[in-house]
């Protein structure tokens, strides 16, 4: 089930725009945009009709040619510890999500996910879901204002971070689970101390960390590659961007 259908669409570098083609559960976007011809580059745009429960994702992206590499299969990860009962199917789920990743002179915005999650205690970006009729621009700065308090602005985006797994969820029921997480930059010009209003959900905490620290703390699987590439100099004294995928 979803309450969204996610489009890709591309931009080639004449400005040409090609596509749109549906993102069909547990798809990666790279290998989606392959399969039309194309290697994907960066996320350059994000739009919505809510009413029509539409969001597009705009890449850039060039043709493919033939010294291109076919980018490998995905295939859906399990979590370890799931037991499936005889007969039992997992629940198809594709998941829209919007994060951030917040700066300002405190540091980088990171929210602890709490013990309703399989990685209680770790950090990552604060964001959650895309609700119906929700766009994903008004999703991330409601979800980073119930989990730590702080009114953001948002100033680009940085990118798709995607994954499809076998598990359970809250509430016990299995699912086949496709995550869309789309992640923008933002600042906070007022930063305040962070305080978590959802209480009970997923964020047990939230906290400024200064960037040279971030790496050091016990990141999510989902958003360790994501944290050290956007916080870890390179030997260019520059950070890194975003994964696509």
């Amino acid at each position: 089930m979803t309450a969204w259908d996610l489009w890709l669409e591309g931009r080639l570098a004449d400005g040409r725009v090609v596509g749109p083609w549906l993102l069909e559960h547990g798809n990666d976007p790279g290998i989606t945009l392959w399969d039309n011809g194309l290697v994907m580059d960066e996320l350059l745009d994000v739009w919505s009709e809510a009413g029509e429960g539409r969001c597009v994702l705009t890449f850039g992206v060039r043709e493919v040619t033939d010294g291109d590499r076919t980018p490998a299969a995905r295939v859906p990860a399990h979590d370890p510890d799931v037991v499936q009962a005889p007969g039992e199917v997992a629940e198809r789920v594709q998941r829209l999500a919007a994060y951030a990743f917040v700066h300002s002179h405190r540091g980088v915005l990171l929210a602890q996910l709490s013990d309703r999650t399989h990685a209680p205690g770790q950090w990552g970006l604060p964001g959650g879901g895309v609700d119906p009729g929700e766009s994903p621009q008004d999703a991330v700065l409601r979800e980073v204002a119930e989990e730590s308090g702080q009114r953001v602005r948002l100033v680009g985006v940085l990118g798709v971070v995607d994954g499809h797994w076998v598990g359970r969820a809250p509430d016990g029921r299995l699912e086949d689970f496709h995550a869309v997480r789309l992640v923008w930059q933002a600042v906070c010009d007022d930063p305040t101390d962070p305080v978590v209003h959802d209480v009970g959900g997923t964020t047990a905490a939230a906290a400024w960390v200064p960037i040279e620290h971030v790496a050091s703390l016990p990141l999510s699987d989902a958003w360790r590659g994501v944290l050290v590439d956007l916080t870890v100099p390179t030997t260019d004294g520059a950070g890194g961007s975003a994964h696509q995928t």
